[in-house]
């Protein structure tokens, strides 16, 4: 069948996409055919193709909408979280705010980060997902890093990367439960790497 650009917008590329979406995130990528995504969107297979083209595609698109979400959910509590202090204070203070907007996601998104999994899944193929996969985990380290540079940490490259790390792992064991307080422990951890020296 002939490979077409993901088109959600007609309402059966919306429901399709949204069904997709939900079944994905909750059961995972391989476990869900097109068949099973056709019947809960109540389309034809025919449709869903006509729409997307394959499901490499439905799940590029999966995840592409996925981490619009996030970004715009994130983004826009971060900016009204706004934080006290400037310089270095601030910047700590941000990247705290970022830490808890991510812990208060993962109580809402208890499969955990939807990347993660689906790299689980699909990470080294040459599935269109992975560029989505790498844009969310790019996405991540440019907003801790850009913090730290905005309040003119000179060492924000090496200090975005070390938060990243920090923000990556309390995702993955509050997720699994093996630290139910990750998050918290996250912050902790962040506090210490960014206090200033002596």
């Amino acid at each position: 069948m002939p490979r077409r650009s993901p088109n959600p917008h007609t309402p059966a590329g919306e429901k399709i996409l949204t069904t997709a979406a939900d079944l994905f995130y909750h059961r995972g990528i391989r476990a869900v055919g097109v068949d099973l995504i056709a019947d809960e969107a109540g389309v034809t297979k025919k449709t869903l193709y006509d729409r997307f083209g394959s499901k490499d595609a439905l799940v590029a698109a999966y995840l592409t909408r996925r981490h619009e979400r996030w970004a715009a959910w994130f983004g826009e509590r971060l900016a009204a979280r706004g934080a006290a202090g400037a310089g270095a204070a601030r910047g700590v203070e941000q990247v705290v705010a970022a830490l808890e907007l991510a812990e208060e996601w993962a109580r809402e998104n208890e499969r955990g980060c939807a990347f993660v999994n689906a790299h689980g899944e699909i990470g080294g193929s040459e599935h269109p997902g992975n560029a989505v996969i790498l844009t969310d985990k790019l996405y991540m380290l440019g907003v801790f890093t850009g913090l730290l540079r905005d309040a003119g940490r000179p060492d924000a490259e090496e200090l975005g990367a070390q938060v990243h790390l920090l923000y990556e792992g309390a995702m993955v064991a509050y997720t699994t439960r093996a630290q139910p307080n990750a998050f918290a422990a996250a912050r902790a951890a962040a506090r210490g790497l960014l206090a200033p020296a002596g």
